[in-house]
């Protein structure tokens, strides 16, 4: 442990400002290693996996004396200029489970880019860790517990307010460099860590200023201009193609099956019509061109569909018969009472994961058994459904038809286009006479079952953890034992702080589920995600508030209450929330989300607050939490919903190793 007694005072400012940094540079990782390397975003639970590893290692090694800070802008910067001088791409192919993009398989096995990443990453986050930890080592520890809380909220609302702007890297980088130099001072124009500075910023400011290049709050987007009125540009999102801007016209012409939807109805009125997926807006200007006379275009990235209202052919987002609105699909519709003729999912593949926490993608709630259902209440009486995409397997096609078919109660239209692809457009009305159908659906062999709200894996094939995310996290947990080892010390430091390792572990779980929760019943938008971790981030505060002030002489009571609270939150079913009234809902969920997360940090601060030893009490905390994130792949198996029981298991495992070592004092 740091001896306070050789240091100068602490600092209340430096610890908040580099916890500030830590968060920060923890979600400009995520964003960023996702945008540029290619199919990550798929993983990028991955990459905030090597952040726990690397921030709890660099609490345990603060216990040394050689201190890592200064080297971080080297650590940062050696990382960002070899992902970008180098042409990496994670090979997306696995067994039972759909990756959207290429439609070759090209790219590093994934056991070897992941793992590659995941260290490079812990070890870059353990030279910020390290500094954090030799402040925060100079506080009591519950003070200075809360001085983390606080600049990790600052962090976050930093970065929430980059993405609101479409702020690219370079501003990124620049608010890091500035964290740098307020923190080493001099240290920083050292040969090193000031070549490694200058990298980094001219390296982030290129991709920044390159002019068929923008950021949005999900992707970096690229734009590739072609030479045709018909066919002005291709989208690129994080290094895949995405979305194509062209006329209704050339649509008709080349690719017929964008058209489908109308032509199967058998007396389909346009009074209104609803686009999920309306992006560039080129189901948008089909629609308008078969006389639709209102369309509600629903689309989650703003700047794609800034990028069609000013460039594509057709000009629909022009059309006063067209009401934008920049939100998620599954959530425009809770909130809807309008009736439409049309429902359109239009291609709404998302690319990428709601947030590093969790295997959520951003449009998974949107094809639930309850989604369906949804949509379902907003057709008019002689209204039709329709969807389209590359589904790539026989099995996806059968799934998605086998859910319209319970919801509607009879098989929908399929019409299937090429082989190998899986394009496919899928087409449902209220009545079962209302389809003119050259085929219906007729299954392909075994149907697998429709995806839950709370089981919201629709490109799973199956309930399993596929072999892909079992290989890569068998190989990061021995990264983690070797580095943790290396850097961290013996094993032995962390036996007094066993507890704290599973209330980590547990606590990821809780945040997970209820980042999920939110995401479910106000939108899987990055505004949404965000509010979320304030959320928590604010509860945790105020737990550290109370505790501060109150001192609990029964545990057991605690531990009791918040056991009570997950139970709760297990037996309380999503749907009826999603019944309740937006504001009923909100308070609901709240209640229902928060409260397990604030009783949890009084259980943590009250043992916190006396451990003897507050950096190697915290690291095993993180590295708990390391584990809680990679036990959050069970959600595969038993769904989000079963997370909760697994918390409590591991409540239950710190409430039985803290109760053991009950009355005895931890080494200072």
């Amino acid at each position: 442990m740091i001896d306070p007694t050789h240091s100068p005072p602490p600092s209340k400012t430096r610890l908040v400002l580099l916890s500030f940094l830590m968060l920060f540079v923890e979600l400009a990782l995520i964003r960023w290693l996702g945008s540029n390397v290619v199919y990550l975003s798929y993983f990028s639970n991955f990459v905030l996996l090597g952040s726990f590893l690397g921030i709890g290692v660099g609490f345990l090694h603060a216990r040394r004396r050689v201190e890592l800070l200064p080297w971080a802008p080297v650590a940062l910067g050696a990382l960002v200029v070899f992902i970008l001088v180098t042409d990496i791409e994670v090979r997306r192919e696995a067994a039972g489970v759909l990756y959207f993009g290429k439609f070759e398989v090209t790219g590093a096995p994934p056991w070897l880019a992941l793992s590659g990443i995941f260290v490079a990453v812990a070890l870059v986050m353990a030279t910020i860790a390290d500094g954090v930890a030799r402040t925060f080592a100079r506080f009591e520890p519950l003070e200075a517990y809360r001085l983390d809380i606080m600049g990790s909220i600052l962090g976050i609302v930093a970065f929430s307010c980059l993405s609101f702007l479409g702020a690219p890297p370079l501003a990124w980088g620049v608010v890091t460099v500035i964290c740098f130099g307020a923190l080493l001072g001099k240290r920083l124009v050292r040969p090193f860590a000031l070549v490694a500075i200058i990298a980094l910023l001219i390296g982030l400011g290129r991709e920044s200023f390159e002019t068929s290049t923008s950021w949005s709050a999900y992707y970096k987007v690229h734009l590739r201009d072609f030479d045709d009125p018909e066919h002005v540009a291709d989208i690129d999102v994080n290094g895949i193609p995405h979305q194509s801007m062209e006329s209704a016209a050339r649509r008709r012409d080349i690719q017929p099956f964008y058209f489908y939807p109308y032509e199967r109805s058998r007396d389909l009125s346009l009074d209104d019509v609803l686009i999920v997926g309306a992006g560039s807006g080129s189901d948008v200007a089909i629609a308008l061109s078969k006389g639709a006379k209102h369309v509600d275009a629903v689309e989650i990235d703003r700047r794609l569909q800034q990028i069609g209202a000013e460039l594509h052919p057709d000009r629909p987002y022009e059309n006063p018969a067209v009401d934008v609105h920049i939100d998620d699909g599954r959530a425009f519709l809770e909130k809807s009472d309008q009736e439409y003729d049309l429902i359109l999912f239009a291609l709404p593949d998302s690319l990428t994961l709601v947030s590093g926490q969790s295997n959520l993608r951003l449009e998974s709630f949107l094809f639930t058994r309850e989604a369906m259902a949804s949509a379902r209440e907003h057709l008019k009486p002689n209204g039709t459904f329709a969807m389209y995409n590359y589904y790539r397997q026989p099995w996806l096609i059968d799934r998605l038809a086998g859910t319209l078919a319970q919801v509607y109660g009879h098989p929908p239209c399929v019409d299937k286009v090429g082989e190998g692809l899986g394009l496919a457009t899928l087409t449902q009305s209220l009545a079962q006479d209302g389809l003119s159908c050259p085929t219906r659906w007729v299954p392909a062999g075994e149907v697998p079952p429709p995806v839950s709200d709370d089981y919201p894996f629709l490109y799973l094939e199956n309930k399993t953890i596929p072999t892909l995310y079992l290989t890569v996290l068998g190989l990061i947990l021995l990264a983690s034992l070797v580095i943790v080892r290396i850097l961290g010390g013996p094993f032995k430091s962390m036996s007094s702080y066993l507890d704290l390792f599973f209330m980590g572990a547990a606590f990821l779980l809780i945040e997970t589920k209820n980042v999920v929760q939110f995401a479910l019943l106000f939108g899987t938008t990055w505004f949404v995600n965000a509010l979320a971790f304030l959320g928590i981030l604010l509860s945790v505060y105020v737990a550290i508030e109370v505790a501060k002030r109150k001192r609990f002489d029964r545990p057991r009571l605690l531990y009791g209450l918040l056991f009570a609270m997950l139970v709760v939150a297990w037996l309380v079913p999503q749907a009826s929330l999603l019944e309740l009234e937006l504001p009923f809902r909100f308070v609901a969920a709240i209640a229902l989300a928060f409260g397990p997360i604030f009783v949890a940090n009084l259980v943590f601060a009250e043992r916190f607050q006396d451990v003897g030893d507050s950096t190697t009490a915290f690291g095993a905390n993180l590295l708990g939490a390391m584990v809680g994130g990679a036990l959050e792949y069970s959600a595969l198996i038993i769904g989000y919903r079963g997370l909760l029981i697994v918390a409590a298991l591991l409540y239950a495992g710190a409430f039985m190793v803290g109760f053991g070592r009950r009355g005895i004092t931890a080494p200072t």
